[in-house]
């Protein structure tokens, strides 16, 4: 008990320890609140479970010493720190799927062939623009795989317009396919024309 009580345990462990902790609810709390606005529904409560059970463990440790002020800014601190690593985890989870458009004065034929090399499901439509004829193509991807589409996209017209929009639900994935897959139909292909050959 003099060790609670002790200014090292005071103004040095226990504003750590709420840091800490607020940094883990805050955390669990961002990704809650994606996994809610993607659709997954069946985790999210779980991680709204320990969210607040920390908070009340940090919060209720607080009360018990109202006088010390180095609390509060860990308590603050956490919070503000605990926004970023959520943030952070959240782009390196990559969770969901985007649709990316893509508007093009340039003939995309090109572009639309080699994303669907890659394995990619492409729609394209022609419009009428400000200028124009131009071509709108639509893709749906996993948000893992947005930068390399961005990158062939720049490679083909660094010119082009390109938005890309978060997507709640999709209900087939049609629009990647396994690098697996792709393998086997280019072994397909070869076997195919060495039958004919023959």
């Amino acid at each position: 008990m003099e060790f609670l009580n002790s200014d090292l345990f005071r103004y040095m462990l226990l504003p750590l320890f709420i840091f800490l902790a607020r940094i883990m609810d805050v955390t669990l709390g961002t990704i809650r609140i994606i996994f809610v606005t993607k659709g997954i529904r069946k985790i999210a409560p779980i991680f709204g479970f320990f969210e607040v059970l920390i908070w009340l463990l940090a919060i209720s440790r607080i009360m018990q010493d109202l006088d010390n002020w180095v609390c509060y800014i860990a308590y603050a601190a956490g919070f503000a720190t605990g926004n970023f690593v959520g943030m952070y985890f959240e782009e390196k989870l990559a969770i969901g799927h985007e649709l990316i458009r893509v508007i093009t004065r340039k003939d995309a034929r090109e572009l639309i062939e080699e994303l669907r090399t890659k394995g990619y499901g492409v729609t394209s439509v022609k419009a009428q623009g400000i200028e124009g004829e131009v071509a709108v193509i639509f893709i749906i991807a996993r948000r893992s795989r947005i930068q390399e589409i961005l990158d062939m996209i720049n490679r083909f017209n660094p010119r082009a317009l390109y938005t890309v929009e978060s997507i709640k639900y999709v209900n087939r994935e049609i629009f990647f396919r396994s690098e697996n897959n792709r393998k086997q139909r280019r072994l397909d292909r070869i076997e195919t024309r060495d039958n004919i050959k023959q």
